[in-house]
């Protein structure tokens, strides 16, 4: 389940737009801000903290550390509570929207009045925003987009908050006299980006105890409604949970049943009309006979319709039916596949923990190799020098040679990397010279996120044509339900990527999967080539790495598509490749 750090990390979040939103100092409202990732990323539950312990979070002085014993003990803090009252309700409404930041939405709301996201949609459509200072057509563009993304998300969470209470409850199930078998299924199972409800599902002879405990979990709000086959509940953070308990001979069937998505399950039941069944949760009939033919093992239910077993990644109705019947399915990367990340941040920049931690962390983790890539100085707040890199990269060619001669710690061999920030112009931080150095450069865009289609496009194919470019991170710079990805020629950006082999990155961090399952399949038919990273800020991020691989499924990708599931000796020769002496091929 949710630990305590995610909730404090929220609330100095807030405070921190808070402070904004009133006229605060800014300094000020960067340490909330700062406070808040370091606490979400923190390896200890805060709330096992004492005082002290709390202040060995870097970024948590005295006075924070006070704040965050007050919010464990009453459920609230005063200052954040006086904030909250010094601000209309309806400014907080407007800052709901993704791309409407704090001080515009103050000033729509003091010199216009609005209170609410309906009122501002009506403004933006008659054109009255464009009378206040700073604002046109294009902050009207982006205002309306931020509202489409803010209805779009609706109930919906992020996969990792999903996956935290569906593998909690399940655990906990599975413990039931009785249980014998307890897994979650649904979108979750399928690897969606958001989950709208979690359908966890049990097989049982009796169903009652298994109803009992989940209405029972700690984390139960509200009992929606309870039956003998299905109950409904909602968390104690508003997420829906449904659990459905089937006999232990309908599992396979059940399991296949509620993890498709309803076309998929269509093209499935139609499948099986043709074939002369019935397919539903409790089995594969023989429609004449009404006799039950298979239902234990999902497997048997595709093989009856002439089908091997098909991932649930894939189960969306995008070709994985026909797929299947031609015996074309992929065999999909895996987790275990991945043999190293190739983006991660230490404290240098804006990492939470000093490289040794987390190197050691990549090892424990089996890598066989690791990069660091800490950003480059145009992205001005993060204090970067030469000085500063070079040193870096001195220490990590010790620890390369420390760990990689030790085969205890798993023989992990280390790259000293960078993320570059690609300027507007599509140049990036350093000349060619200093980034000969570099064993690896990642290209990201980190500002302007506004330019025209035209100017992001050619932002992008200049930073493919840098020859020391060798990945070009989260492509599309979206943050789920927060922000929206910017307008480029998604289709020239993949085909000067394959030309200029140039590795696209599938950035695991939950609040970005970018690329999506979408944009990889599109990408995938151009021939190129991923790199599926966990742009990790601290030690508990390098396990985001199971949410990019679960894109990359969705995206149809195998083994051979992900340039760090190959051998050090494959991924080098890929990277020197891109070196003056001769573009990638």
């Amino acid at each position: 389940m949710a630990r305590s750090n995610d909730e404090v990390a929220a609330l100095f979040a807030e405070y921190a737009d808070l402070i904004s939103i009133t006229g605060g100092d800014a300094f000020r409202a960067r340490v909330y801000e700062k406070a808040a990732r370091a606490i979400g990323g923190h390896h200890a539950d805060v709330s096992t903290l004492d005082l002290k312990g709390l202040q060995e979070i870097p970024g948590v002085g005295r006075s924070i550390a006070e704040k965050i014993v007050e919010y464990l003990g009453a459920g609230r803090v005063t200052a954040v509570e006086e904030l909250r009252a010094r601000i209309p309700a309806g400014v907080r409404r407007l800052t709901a929207i993704p791309t409407l930041g704090p001080k515009k939405a103050m000033a729509i709301h003091e010199r216009l009045g609005i209170s609410s996201i309906e009122e501002l949609a009506e403004a933006v459509h008659e054109e009255r925003l464009r009378d206040l200072k700073g604002f046109g057509p294009r902050t009207e563009e982006n205002i309306l987009h931020g509202i489409a993304l803010l209805r779009s998300s609706g109930d919906r969470v992020l996969i990792d908050a999903a996956t935290d209470v569906a593998e909690g409850i399940v655990a906990r199930l599975s413990q039931v006299p009785g249980c014998l078998r307890c897994a979650y299924a649904g979108s979750l199972r399928r690897g969606r980006e958001t989950i709208g409800d979690v359908d966890v599902l049990a097989a049982a002879e009796d169903s009652e105890p298994l109803m009992r405990a989940f209405t029972e979990l700690p984390e139960t709000g509200e009992v929606v409604a309870r039956g003998t086959t299905k109950t409904s509940l909602r968390t104690t953070k508003g997420l829906a949970v449904d659990l459905r308990v089937v006999p232990p001979d309908s599992w396979g069937a059940a399991l296949q049943y509620f993890t498709g998505s309803k076309a998929h399950n269509i093209r499935t039941r139609e499948r099986a009309v043709h074939q002369g069944f019935k397919l539903s949760e409790y089995g594969l009939f023989d429609v004449e006979s009404g006799e039950r033919i298979v239902s234990e093992k999902e497997e048997d239910v595709y093989a009856l319709l002439g089908l091997p077993w098909i991932p649930p990644a894939l189960r969306e109705d995008r070709g994985e039916i026909e797929a299947g019947a031609r015996g074309e399915l992929p065999e999909l990367v895996r987790e275990s596949d991945l043999r190293g990340d190739l983006h991660t941040h230490t404290d240098l920049t804006d990492g939470l923990a000093p490289l040794e931690e987390m190197v050691a962390a990549a090892a424990a983790r089996g890598h066989a190799y690791y990069a660091i890539t800490d950003h480059a100085p145009n992205l001005f707040m993060q204090r970067m020098t030469d000085e500063r890199m070079l040193a870096q990269r001195e220490r990590v060619r010790e620890l390369d040679e420390e760990y990689g001669r030790r085969g205890r710690r798993g023989g992990m061999r280390l790259l000293h990397g960078v993320e570059l920030n690609i300027d507007p112009d599509g140049g990036v931080d350093w000349p060619d010279d200093f980034l000969a150095g570099f064993d690896l450069c990642v290209a990201s865009v980190h500002s302007h996120f506004n330019q025209s289609r035209e100017a992001m496009t050619r932002r992008f194919l200049r930073a493919c044509e840098n020859p020391y470019v060798h990945v070009i991170g989260h492509p599309t710079t979206r943050l789920i339900g927060r922000r929206p990805g910017v307008d480029v020629d998604l289709d020239a950006l993949f085909e000067a990527c394959a030309r200029t082999g140039t590795a696209l990155e599938i950035n695991s961090h939950p609040d970005r999967l970018d690329l999506n399952d979408e944009h990889i399949l599109r990408a995938k038919r151009y021939g190129v080539k991923f790199a599926v990273d966990s742009d990790a800020h601290s030690v508990l991020h390098l396990a985001h790495l199971r949410y990019g691989v679960g894109m990359a499924q969705r995206g149809w990708l195998t083994k051979d598509d992900v340039i760090n599931t190959w051998p050090l000796t494959r991924l080098r020769r890929f990277l020197r490749q891109g070196r003056p002496t001769g573009r990638r091929s």
